[in-house]
């Protein structure tokens, strides 16, 4: 090959090399606003996971305020029976079986509550360190282990995703089974 031939290949190499560098840097520019933009989010999942304290007391008072309405819709039912039929001597005993009745619906969905923000605080942890790792490449088995998740729940985004999100309301609804006895 002549001379001048090498020179202009040198030449068309050095060109195309120099696009290359040219397009590798806008990527990387483009990346690293990508990531900056993330990262706020990312951050918040981690340092903030679960429901705020506001969300969590929302969340309480929806699932408590039903299972009151319930029993206190029961406690009304058992009023007018006995009015209906003039026969207050059950009433007592009745309205104590839904006293204890309501309380155990209320720990149990108490519990569930507790249970769900947990699992949801979980839940968060995991997607902010699967966004790390996917987005800045970080080793999430590190990190979670660090951070106090426990390696079995490492890399199982999609079924923490797909948990229930209903809560404990089930429970309350078979409370009518138990109570309806009481009717019958």
């Amino acid at each position: 090959m002549s001379r001048g031939a090498q020179r202009s290949t040198r030449q068309l190499t050095d060109q195309q090399l120099a696009q290359q560098n040219q397009l590798i840097s806008q990527s990387n520019q483009a990346d690293s606003q990508d990531r900056s933009l993330l990262l706020p989010t990312i951050q918040s999942l981690l340092t903030n996971p679960g429901y705020t304290p506001a969300e969590q007391s929302a969340i309480t008072q929806q699932s408590m305020g039903a299972a009151n309405t319930a029993f206190d819709a029961l406690r009304e039912r058992a009023a007018n029976r006995a009015a209906a039929t003039n026969d207050t001597a059950a009433a007592p005993e009745l309205t104590a079986q839904l006293g204890r009745e309501q309380a155990q619906t209320l720990a149990s969905q108490a519990q569930q509550n507790q249970i769900a923000f947990a699992n949801q605080k979980t839940k968060d942890q995991l997607a902010g360190l699967s966004a790390l790792g996917q987005t800045y490449g970080i080793d999430t088995n590190l990190l979670g282990h660090a951070m106090g998740v426990p390696s079995q729940l490492l890399g199982v985004r999609q079924r923490a995703s797909t948990g229930s999100s209903t809560g404990g309301l089930g429970s309350l609804f078979g409370v009518g089974s138990s109570i309806a006895s009481l009717f019958g």
